[in-house]
């Protein structure tokens, strides 16, 4: 008997994070609906993982957009009736280097519309997915960061959303636990992407001194990723951190 395939929607699947937990599901037999603004970069994802013979679907997406988290879960729902699992990872930094005094409101309106609206926005369509399907039930797992435990300088904007996930996270978890939905959080330290490219020329610390600071293969951030994802509904990882292991975290300030 063949096996049937999982459905996973991964948000911010055009690069770094969001492209390898993409290439890890495929490669572990999921189905994976890939969603992201650029349409270029979720076609270069899903060439990358061609050779996995996954089911694989881009759908371009501004998850800060409701109608546009509209049509993805509606294509969701048409080609495969129902999610078993959603990746949470779409998510901006917002301008670097900026003191909070001089942070311009369409910048914070930027950085709260794509990481915590946008978060909330596939976490609710999904979830009505997985509360209507049958059988009921599913995961959600919103990529924070150790920004929501700990910021860095002139991060307002960023910190606030991944503090604000967290409480997101929790209230999915309590929320999601009578029909089945587990909800989780993976929180990143310094994977290396395009994002975090530079870590490696040198970053503000805490004392006012710039600094390079050590990344990671954001391979090994997907491998935990997937483990997450495949585990039962009856067991939860609820928050998981990942980081480079010398990086400034524990201590940071």
């Amino acid at each position: 008997m063949t096996a049937v395939r999982k459905i996973a929607v991964v948000t911010g699947a055009g690069s770094g994070i969001g492209r390898g937990v993409t290439l890890a599901l495929a490669g572990a037999g999921w189905s994976v609906v890939l969603a992201g603004r650029k349409a270029e970069r979720l076609a270069e994802t899903a060439a990358l993982a061609a050779d996995s013979g996954a089911d694989l679907r881009c759908v371009p997406t501004d998850v800060a957009r409701p109608e546009d988290v509209d049509a993805l879960f509606e294509t969701v729902r048409e080609r495969y009736g129902r999610i078993d699992f959603l990746f949470n990872n779409a998510g901006t930094f917002g301008p670097g280097g900026v003191p909070l005094e001089e942070l311009p409101y369409s910048a914070w309106r930027k950085v709260v519309d794509t990481n915590l609206t946008g978060s909330f926005l596939c976490a609710q369509a999904a979830y009505r997915l997985m509360k209507d399907q049958d059988p009921q039930g599913g995961r959600i797992i919103n990529n924070g960061s150790i920004s929501a435990h700990a910021p860095r300088p002139d991060s307002v904007a960023y910190t606030a959303t991944k503090h604000a996930l967290t409480g997101l996270t929790k209230s999915l978890s309590l929320d999601g636990r009578p029909y089945r939905i587990a909800c989780g959080q993976i929180d990143i330290g310094n994977a290396a992407t395009d994002m975090t490219q530079r870590m490696t020329r040198g970053v503000p610390q805490a004392n006012g001194e710039l600094a390079v600071e050590p990344v990671m293969d954001a391979a090994d951030v997907a491998t935990t990723v997937l483990h997450m994802a495949e585990l039962p509904l009856e067991a939860n990882i609820q928050f998981a951190t990942v980081l480079a292991t010398t990086m400034p975290f524990i201590g940071r300030g």
